[in-house]
């Protein structure tokens, strides 16, 4: 049994923990929102005050925010929070599954006190994957290290060694470059079907077993019926594209498809369908309804 802290219990947060929990470890949890954590402490989960109060005399530190705005406010306390990072002791370790990038990664990692690990571990999934315990984790740690903390990890998915620290929270924008990219290009293929007059279904038919077939089986139903309950939150998406175009021109790497894929996410966000899952951009570049 490990004493963990779990920050940020989000639609991915939450069942996240809750794997953490039903595996028997100790567990206590902090989010902004304190009803989200209900479930959790009726689940022997104890509900902490503050990050802080949650990562005291924990050994491992999980983090699964929105964005590295967020994580440095509940790690060192921007906003007036207490931050988890001043708690945390000597041989702790903060394991971080949000989608940061490597540089923000990195940057606050570098705060950390002294004698504290830290792995990058973003999970590629989503809410069912978080619920049954199948993510695939990109983790970003010496060998010894993910040695030392993959049995936690198992808990929640299969870790993937992706190399030294930062390496998992770069190999994760790689995939979710992809991820942008294969629906915005759906919904263009759509938006032209329709200028064609095609029918829909005849159009998706052929689709399913193009080279985009996998991304059109996972939301073929979200774009015949018009209604895109959120799996991964369209919001979301765009920031992790925006996270993309930064590194990449950090890096002096031209990606004209992911900053078109940016573009179109953005604006499908600006038309208030932030909350929506990702693929309502789809309705939006076909200047459809969404809900």
């Amino acid at each position: 049994m490990t004493k963990i802290a779990f920050l940020g219990l989000g639609s991915m947060g939450a069942p996240m923990a809750m794997r953490l929990r039903s595996a028997g470890h100790d567990l206590s949890v902090w989010n902004r929102s304190p009803a989200k954590a209900a479930p959790l402490q009726a689940g022997g989960a104890r509900v902490a005050t503050s990050p802080a109060d949650a990562a005291r005399d924990a050994e491992a530190v999980f983090t699964m925010l929105a964005d590295p705005a967020s994580l440095d406010a509940v790690l060192f306390g921007t906003g007036g929070t207490g931050g988890a990072a001043g708690a945390m002791r000597a041989g702790s370790v903060w394991i971080d599954c949000s989608t940061t990038g490597p540089d923000a990664f990195r940057d606050l990692a570098a705060r950390l006190p002294a004698g504290v690990t830290a792995i990058d571990a973003p999970v590629l999934g989503s809410v069912p994957q978080a619920t049954d315990g199948s993510l695939q984790i990109f983790v970003g740690a010496a060998p010894e290290v993910l040695a030392r903390w993959s049995s936690l990890l198992g808990a929640l998915g299969r870790p993937i060694s992706a190399g030294p620290m930062g390496a998992g929270a770069a190999l994760k924008l790689v995939a979710n470059s992809t991820l942008g990219a294969l629906m915005t290009a759906l919904g263009e293929a759509l938006a032209l079907a329709d200028a064609f007059q095609l029918d829909t279904k005849a159009v998706l038919d052929v689709l399913e077993n193009s080279p985009i077939g996998i991304t059109t089986r996972a939301k073929r139903e979200l774009v015949e019926s018009g209604a895109y309950p959120a799996r991964f939150r369209l919001a979301l998406a765009a920031k992790d594209m925006r996270l993309v175009n930064a590194a990449a021109a950090t890096r002096h790497v031209d990606l004209r498809v992911a900053r078109a894929a940016h573009d179109w996410l953005e604006a499908a966000a600006a038309a208030k369908l932030g909350d929506l899952d990702y693929s309502a951009v789809i309705a939006h570049i076909r200047g459809r309804a969404a809900h």
